[in-house]
């Protein structure tokens, strides 16, 4: 599973989920900080990502436009890069499952919290 992490969430997150997810980048990782939100959800689009994300522009674009990409939006509130990479481990599975089960092919979002 390839999950693209916004700016709004620490590169320093991507070596903690490595074990359950081996794909995961962050825009800064990319080149792409400085790219508006549009630009980040078309090379998500292009390169089979799963947005990761604390900003509600992506869940805007989401209902707007449809997957792909998907996008899961975090509604945690501000908390520690360990705490994010503890909830995505921790939801893999449900994650797994949004992203690659076809019953949820037209879902856009998952929010986690």
């Amino acid at each position: 599973m390839k999950l693209l992490l916004d700016q709004n969430i620490s590169f320093r997150v991507v070596k903690k989920i490595t074990d359950r997810f081996p794909d995961a980048s962050q825009v800064r990782l990319l080149g792409l900080e400085d790219y508006p939100d549009r630009k980040i959800w078309e090379y998500a689009k292009l390169n089979g990502y799963t947005v990761v994300t604390f900003d509600a522009d992506f869940y805007d674009l989401a209902k707007l436009y449809g997957p792909p990409p998907k996008i899961i939006w975090l509604r945690t509130g501000n908390t520690t890069s360990n705490y994010i990479a503890q909830l995505l481990t921790v939801r893999a599975d449900v994650i797994q499952e949004f992203i690659e089960n076809p019953k949820y092919a037209q879902i856009s979002c998952l929010e986690m919290d």
